[in-house]
């Protein structure tokens, strides 16, 4: 198919030219929106992505319609992404409406899945992709952390027990013929008190180790040095999730307060979607991906 295409010459690109796409979360239409204005103000190429939650409010045919829709209206290149898709017939179903990218995460489900599983699990959803050239995504750990604003502070100690390691991820990429490795190097899904700090050296190692490309999950709220750095070694892509929400929420309890009186929600939308536009743009630069859309 040719969005699918696309997707992979896309990838390609990331890894030559040396940028990272950024894959931001939608909870509705308003965040919809506020990514596509980012990709257009930004000209940078842009994946969509929902995880179980949104798929159970939004759809997955709903998701493909509003996303084409958008791309078509805002004349920008955007793909959609299922992200930590928990079985295989999940990740069919996403293959089937012609998700570019589908990541197939067993452990996130499942926690106490066996490497064997998880292997098995994968190879098949990289075989059944074959069917529209989607890029499949995985990762051989689960991985922590929750999209979510964290009271409590990062345990590094015990993060540092699920990173990757360049071996794994060596034989696992050979045992499952995936697109993409999902590293773990101290992202974490979530915001937390304290920045988070990313194993620049293991990404070296790890990048050394494999030809496929490289995500990194849980983005949120990590200092922009680590991202640059991480680009120069060669990541493909950054998750990005908490942030958006905690722009969204914030700001919409701002509008509410100002405007007690107000119920055309509506009316309140415009500063919330801008809101959100901000933190995509601003993670859009920190990735490098400004002015590296082709449409």
């Amino acid at each position: 198919m040719i969005n699918q295409e696309k997707a992979r010459k896309l990838w390609e690109r990331t890894k030559r030219e040396k940028f990272a796409v950024g894959a931001f979360n939608i909870d509705n239409q308003e965040t919809l929106i506020a990514i596509a204005r980012a990709a257009r103000a930004k000209n940078s190429p842009v994946l969509v992505e929902l995880s179980q939650g949104e798929v159970d409010l939004i759809g997955l045919a709903n998701t493909r319609d509003l996303v084409d829709n958008y791309k078509a209206e805002y004349g920008i290149e955007m793909y959609i992404n299922l992200d930590h898709c928990p079985s295989v017939e999940q990740a069919r179903a996403g293959i089937d409406q012609g998700f570019e990218f589908i990541h197939i995460d067993v452990s996130q489900a499942n926690h106490n899945a066996t490497d064997e599983e998880i292997i098995a699990a994968t190879r098949e959803v990289v075989a059944y992709a074959g069917k529209t050239g989607a890029l499949v995504e995985s990762e051989p750990h689960y991985f922590g952390g929750s999209s979510n604003v964290h009271q409590e502070n990062i345990d590094y100690e015990e993060i540092k027990k699920t990173f990757s390691t360049p071996e794994g991820a060596k034989v696992f990429v050979e045992a499952t013929g995936i697109d993409t490795f999902a590293a773990a190097i101290g992202n974490l899904h979530g915001r937390y008190p304290i920045p988070k700090q990313l194993d620049i050296e293991l990404l070296k190692r790890t990048r050394a180790a494999i030809r496929c490309a490289i995500s990194l999950h849980g983005g949120s709220d990590t200092p922009a040095h680590f991202f640059k750095e991480a680009v120069q070694v060669g990541i493909s892509k950054v998750n990005i999730n908490s942030d958006m929400r905690y722009a969204f929420r914030t700001e919409l309890e701002n509008q509410l307060r100002d405007h007690p009186d107000e119920y055309a929600v509506v009316k309140l939308e415009p500063p919330v979607i801008e809101a959100v536009q901000k933190v995509v743009e601003e993670h859009i630069d920190m990735f490098g991906s400004a002015n590296k859309a082709q449409l």
